[in-house]
C-alpha cells in the first residue's frame, strides 16, 4: 500500500540548515536585500535633495512648503517600504499617524508636517538606510552567487569540458586552445574542494541574509512606524474605554442587585411590620409570628448586603490580604480547591483587587461550567509581576474568543497592562494564567 508522504512531512526529516537555501524565505529575504538597493538610491537621493532645497530655499517663503513637501514625499516613500517589508519579509508595520493641521489651509498643514516626528523619522530612514543597503546588497549577492558558483561548478566542467593538451595549453571542447597553462581544476580532488567550498558557502549565506534583514527589520519597525508614545496613548486611550465601561456595568449590577435583592426585601419587611403593629392589640400571636417571619426576613437581607459589599470590596481582603481573601473564596467554590500563596509583601491595593476579582471569577467558572473535581489557586510574584494560576481537571473547552466571561476579564487585565492566557483543551485539564503589575 502506497504512502502519502507529504512535503511537509518530508521537511521534519531535513535539517533546517540544509532546507534554508531552497527555502520560500531565503529567496523572499534576497529579493529584498536587492531591491533595497535601488529603493534606497531614490529614497536617499529624494529625501537629500528636497531637504537641501527646502533649506536653501529658507531665505525666501518657499523653503517651509518645500521641505514640507520633501518630508511628505518621504512619508509616502516609507509606505511603500513598509509594504515592501510586508510581503517579503512578512513584517507589519502599523500606518503612522496621519497628519492633522489645526485649522484648513496651506500653513496648518505645513505646520503639522513640520511638527510630525513620523516625518523626521521617515527621512532619517532614508539617510540611514543608504549606506546599510550597498553594504547588503554587496555582501548578499556576493556569498549567493559564489556559494551557488562553486558548488555548481562540477557541473559546468561536465558541460563546458577542459582539458590539458600534449603541449600543457588547455584544449576547449570546440578544440581551441589557450596560451594560459592549465590549473588542472578537471581533476577529481580539485572539483571536489570547489564544490564542497560551494556548499559551505551556499548553506551559510541564508542565515547570513536573515542577520542582515533583521537590521532592516529593526530600522523600517522603528523609523517608518508609529512612535512608541503614539501607540501607548491610543492604548491608553482603549484601556480607558474599558475601565468606564467595566465602572459603568459594575454600577449597573451593583444597582440592579440592590433593587431587587436587599431593597425588596426590606420593602417587605417595613410593610409585614406595619401589619404586624395593627395587629398587635387585636391578634397577639399573629403579630409574633409576622415579626418572628420579619426576623428571618432580616437575617436575609444582612446576608445579601453582605455578599453585595463582598463583590464590591470584600473586608478581609482589605484587612488581612489574598491569602485570607482567597481562601475564603475558594470555600465557596462547589469543588475543593487548595490555595497557596507565597508573595514576599502586598502589591498595591488596586491590583490586589483585581487579582481577587479575577480568581473569584475563575473558581465561579469551575463551580458552573467545568465539571471539574478539584481545582488549585497559585498566586505569586515574579520580578515586577503578580502571577496567577487556577487549574482544575474539568472538562475543557474554555476558550476567550467565544464572547464568554473570560473574554471581559481578559479586557479588564489588559486595561492594567494585564495578560490573561488560556489553556483549554476539550476534555481539560484547564489551566488559566493571569499576569498582573506588582505596583499600578
Amino acid at each position: 500500500m502506497a504512502t502519502d508522504y507529504r512535503p511537509e512531512t518530508r521537511d521534519h526529516f531535513i535539517p533546517p540548515a540544509l532546507r534554508a537555501p531552497l527555502e520560500g524565505r531565503t529567496w523572499r529575504e534576497f529579493g529584498y536585500l536587492l531591491l533595497s538597493l535601488p529603493m534606497s538610491i531614490v529614497f536617499f537621493t529624494f529625501a537629500i535633495t528636497t531637504v537641501s532645497l527646502g533649506a536653501g530655499l529658507l531665505v525666501t517663503f518657499l523653503g517651509i512648503p518645500v521641505l514640507a513637501a520633501g518630508l511628505v514625499g518621504c512619508r509616502g516613500l516609507g509606505a511603500l517600504e513598509r509594504a515592501r517589508a510586508r510581503a517579503l519579509l512578512g513584517l507589519d508595520v502599523a500606518d503612522p499617524a496621519p497628519l492633522r493641521g489645526k485649522k484648513s489651509g496651506l500653513m496648518p498643514w505645513v505646520g503639522a508636517v513640520l511638527k510630525s516626528g513620523a516625518s523626521w523619522r521617515h527621512l532619517i530612514y532614508a539617510v540611514l538606510h543608504f549606506p546599510w543597503a550597498v553594504f547588503a546588497f554587496c555582501v548578499s549577492l556576493t556569498f549567493w552567487v559564489t556559494g551557488w558558483t562553486l558548488l555548481l561548478y562540477p557541473l559546468y566542467q561536465w558541460v563546458f569540458p577542459v582539458y590539458a593538451g600534449q603541449d600543457g595549453l588547455q584544449v576547449y571542447g570546440d578544440g581551441t586552445r589557450d596560451g594560459t597553462r592549465n590549473f588542472y581544476l578537471d581533476e577529481p580532488f580539485e572539483l571536489a574542494v570547489t564544490s564542497l567550498i560551494g556548499l559551505v558557502l551556499t548553506l551559510a549565506t541564508p542565515w547570513l541574509m536573515r542577520g542582515l534583514v533583521s537590521v532592516d527589520r529593526v530600522l523600517v519597525a522603528g523609523l517608518l512606524g508609529p512612535s512608541r508614545l503614539a501607540t501607548r496613548v491610543v492604548e491608553l486611550e482603549s484601556d480607558r474605554g474599558v475601565v468606564v465601561d467595566t465602572a459603568a456595568a459594575d454600577l449597573r449590577r451593583i444597582e440592579r442587585d440592590l433593587h431587587d435583592g436587599a431593597q425588596a426585601r426590606l420593602v417587605a419587611l417595613a410593610m409585614d411590620l406595619g401589619l404586624a403593629k395593627e395587629k398587635l392589640l387585636e391578634d397577639p400571636d399573629a403579630a409574633a409570628r409576622m415579626v418572628d417571619e420579619a426576623h428571618g426576613e432580616v437575617k436575609v437581607a444582612l446576608q445579601e448586603l453582605r455578599d453585595l459589599a463582598r463583590g464590591i470590596h470584600p473586608a478581609v481582603l482589605t484587612d488581612r490580604g489574598l491569602d485570607a481573601a482567597l481562601s475564603s473564596v475558594a470555600s465557596r467554590c462547589t469543588v475543593p480547591v487548595s490555595v497557596e500563596v507565597d508573595l514576599p509583601a502586598r502589591p498595591a491595593p488596586a491590583i490586589e483587587g483585581i487579582a481577587y476579582f479575577t480568581v473569584s471569577e475563575l473558581l465561579q467558572n469551575v463551580s458552573k461550567h467545568a465539571q471539574a473535581g478539584r481545582a488549585t489557586v497559585d498566586v505569586w510574584r515574579s520580578q515586577d509581576r503578580l502571577m496567577l494560576q487556577v487549574t482544575d481537571d474539568g472538562r475543557g473547552g474554555a476558550d476567550t474568543s467565544a464572547g464568554t466571561g473570560l473574554a471581559g476579564l481578559a479586557e479588564r487585565l489588559d486595561a492594567v497592562d494585564g495578560i490573561l492566557a488560556v489553556d483549554s483543551p476539550v476534555g481539560g485539564p484547564t489551566t488559566v494564567t493571569a499576569e498582573l503589575p506588582w505596583r499600578g
